[in-house]
């Protein structure tokens, strides 16, 4: 099927043939990726509806929820800290409450008001030469950081400190993949692969194909896969450090912040990757699993119903009891 139909109000964006025969492309940049969904629909019509509709919420989502935009309600709160409540709706309401639920779930390692240590160690991260920042600023930065100190009311939310800040980056993308797939539930469609930035859900299988094939990119050799999976039916998301990172007096520093120390994680996982029914459980579980390192990491995966998952680390690859089954046998 060939859509070449431009979709009304996003001239960059095209349905268009995918990779395989009979399947359907939509791409585009949002939520500071590169996203793509190949899917299988009856006809034009049906293909360009679904696409119109992902546009028109991830870019309503971007728009309310991004920290890199001045106008988003986010920003408008974090701008309050310190001084003023600031009114919410049932949307936002939602999303507060799956932020206690995972802050809840993950012990604190999920905090969304990590943005303050995001932040300066993110600047290390982007200097010519990383530079770590002293421990003073640190525990600057640490003091604002906390969910349960968070006040939030009937319709409104306000943080208590100035210089305090909340981000749904830990999982956004996560979430805008579960809902793009229920979008497309509500379009009818029944095989897809929704992948922003390489946190995926999928359903069904491609026409003539069993599954869905997804590469695992080797931590040590990056751009190059050391296996796949074959999956429908489920999310997957995939946590690492490998590519943003440095190592300064025998130590690790990566893009991956621990909330509970104020410094990036330094330990032996190199990557860890979770299958679970949504891209959501999938993200935090593999963020969570690589924070706690090699065994408590495998072992959370381990123990959460339905979750399977692989840890790559510096010593070895440990794989969960049913993980095996996913992987596609070499030729």
């Amino acid at each position: 099927m060939v859509l070449e139909s431009e979709l009304k109000g996003a001239s960059a964006l095209k349905v268009s043939t995918g990779p395989r025969e009979g399947v359907s492309k939509l791409a585009f940049r949002a939520l500071g990726t590169e996203c793509s969904i190949q899917f299988v629909a009856e006809n034009e019509d049906q293909a360009n509806s679904f696409g119109q509709a992902v546009v028109d919420w991830v870019g309503k989502f971007e728009a309310r929820y991004s920290r890199f935009r001045d106008d988003s309600l986010i920003s408008r709160i974090n701008a309050a800290a310190g001084r003023d409540w600031v009114g919410i709706d049932d949307e936002m309401d939602l999303l507060l409450q799956l932020c206690d639920q995972l802050y809840m779930t993950t012990s604190g390692i999920f905090d969304p008001t990590a943005l303050p240590l995001i932040r300066l160690w993110y600047r290390s991260l982007g200097m010519s030469v990383p530079e770590i920042p002293p421990d003073s600023a640190v525990r600057d930065a640490m003091g604002k950081v906390g969910w349960l100190r968070v006040e939030k009311d009937a319709g409104r939310i306000r943080l208590p400190d100035e210089g305090m800040a909340i981000d749904f980056g830990g999982f956004g993308k996560e979430y805008a993949v579960d809902q793009t797939a229920s979008i497309a539930e509500a379009h009818g469609l029944e095989a897809y692969l929704v992948d922003f930035g390489h946190d995926i859900r999928v359903a069904g299988a491609p026409p003539g194909l069993p599954c869905w094939h997804i590469g695992l990119e080797d931590p040590f050799r990056p751009g190059q896969c050391w296996s796949s999976l074959g999956i429908t039916d489920r999310g997957i998301a995939s946590s690492g450090d490998y590519i943003r990172s440095f190592v300064r007096d025998g130590r690790r520093y990566g893009h991956i912040i621990d909330p509970r120390t104020g410094y990036p994680v330094s330990n032996e996982n190199r990557c860890v990757t979770v299958l679970a029914d949504t891209c959501l459980e999938s993200g935090i579980l593999s963020t969570t699993a690589f924070i706690l390192g090699p065994g408590e990491g495998r072992n959370l995966i381990d123990a959460t119903f339905g979750a399977e998952g692989c840890v790559v680390s510096e010593k070895e690859t440990d794989e969960t009891r049913g993980f095996y089954q996913y992987v596609v046998p070499e030729n």
